[in-house]
């Protein structure tokens, strides 16, 4: 009887240590495992290699488990019956599943998911070892496994699509926590911002046409000198004849050693001799490629035109680092128009507002699919040019035109209409 028990106890050890490898080895982080490997650590090394060909390291776990279950149940059903008689069966049945669902599912499995690195770091040379041993019967129950696959038309090499894309790190920013919860929602944005590169066209970011500085070239040039002066950019586009015929882009630099060259004379001074050629790219350049193409041009300042060849608006190195980091201000930049947050929740805002910015900035949720602006998602949605005074709801929110110059929205009062987002705002 002793033996007897002392068997069935280091079989619900070793059920305990199968249950446990089970859940640490198919929890534990791959980045950061990957990240000690980098460093050398062997046992990481193990532990990526496990992670690789996980359907023989589950085969070999759930082979394990399950010959040191039934084995330890048949003992102590053997035992209680002989003891007991045939009422030793539900005995026997009743203090197996007990043990097993306690001390050899239920604790180790709460503890490896609660130390899944540590206890994966662990166990992964013992488990490497049994992987070894019952690599051959585990390969036998695989094919049977295949087999049944086939037999009804399901894909046994099919994986999950996302397992290791782009949704599971956008999963992993949106879980990111810590103390300071206002630091972390700007980190959240910054790495989200980093996947949207690939996503996000020169368009939605671009500063649009109508404010964006450019010079006539035909002026005067003591004129022209003076608008260059006065702008608070370092590059200038210069036009001829026509507004989207941009001929050349003047540098402040480029422009102030030229003045000085000629005595300060600017009727010296050959404004399209001097700038640089304009780089021309379509709208619908993504942000991730054109910022590879800054970097290999060794250029900072961009040309946006439409299907049509005319002048769309202006992007910069700076705005897609914007993009990423948020706005970056220097003592030359205009000061935006700041955001007026009203007691009731609402905003006040100038319809220029790029939707992306205010989603990164309030966390907000509005599409910015068809529109790039405040002011074009209202004229997406509403179908219509509207009037000072009109009010539009759509996405949980309402927005209320309070002016309008031309046909320009310039002024919008926006107010949440969901309590998730207006507690957002107070807080």
């Amino acid at each position: 009887m002793i033996l007897t028990l002392t068997i069935i106890f280091v079989l619900l050890l070793l059920s305990a240590f199968f249950s446990g490898s089970e859940t640490a080895l198919t929890a534990a982080s791959r980045p950061y495992m990957h990240q000690l490997e980098q460093t050398g650590d062997k046992r990481a090394t193990l532990v990526n290699k496990l992670q690789q060909n996980k359907v023989h390291l589950i085969g070999a776990i759930l082979l394990g488990n399950n010959l040191v279950n039934i084995l330890a149940s048949a003992l102590a059903t053997s035992l209680l019956i002989s003891i007991f008689g045939e009422a030793g069966v539900i005995y026997a049945t009743i203090a197996m599943t007990l043990l097993v669902l306690i001390f050899s599912e239920i604790l180790p499995k709460t503890y490896a998911i609660r130390n899944a690195n540590i206890a994966a770091l662990a166990l992964a040379p013992i488990v490497r070892i049994v992987v070894i041993i019952f690599s051959p019967f585990s390969w036998l129950i695989n094919l049977f496994v295949r087999g049944i696959f086939t037999m009804f038309g399901a894909n046994y090499n099919a994986s999950d699509a996302y397992e290791a894309g782009d949704e599971e790190l956008r999963g992993a920013i949106e879980l990111h926590a810590g103390e300071d919860e206002q630091a972390v929602r700007h980190e959240r944005a910054m790495l989200r911002s980093v996947l949207d590169l690939a996503e996000v066209q020169v368009s939605e970011i671009m500063t649009h046409r109508s404010d964006a500085t450019t010079i006539d070239a035909d002026q005067p040039q003591d004129e022209a000198i003076d608008q260059m002066l006065a702008s608070p950019y370092t590059r200038v586009p210069l036009w001829r004849d026509d507004p989207d015929n941009i001929v050349g882009v003047l540098h402040a630099k480029a422009l102030l050693r030229e003045i000085r060259s000629h005595g300060n004379n600017p009727d010296a001074i050959d404004l399209i001799g001097l700038a640089s050629d304009p780089w021309f790219i379509p709208e619908q350049t993504l942000l991730l490629d054109q910022l590879e193409s800054f970097r290999q041009r060794r250029e900072h300042f961009a040309v946006v035109v439409d299907e049509y060849g005319s002048l769309m608006g202006i992007v910069t190195l700076e705005d897609i680092i914007e993009e990423i980091v948020g706005d970056i201000d220097d003592e030359h930049d205009v000061t935006p128009q700041e955001v007026t947050r009203e007691h009731d929740g609402s905003f006040i805002l100038d319809g220029r507002e790029t939707i992306r910015d205010l989603n990164r900035e309030f966390d907000w949720g509005l599409p910015d699919e068809e529109a790039a602006t405040l002011a074009g998602l209202i004229l997406h949605e509403s179908r219509r040019i509207p009037q000072v005074g009109q009010s539009f709801m759509f996405h949980d929110f309402r927005f209320d035109i309070l002016e309008r110059e031309r046909h320009q929205i310039t002024s919008v009062c926006v107010t949440p209409m969901l309590s998730e987002h207006i507690n957002k705002v107070r807080d």
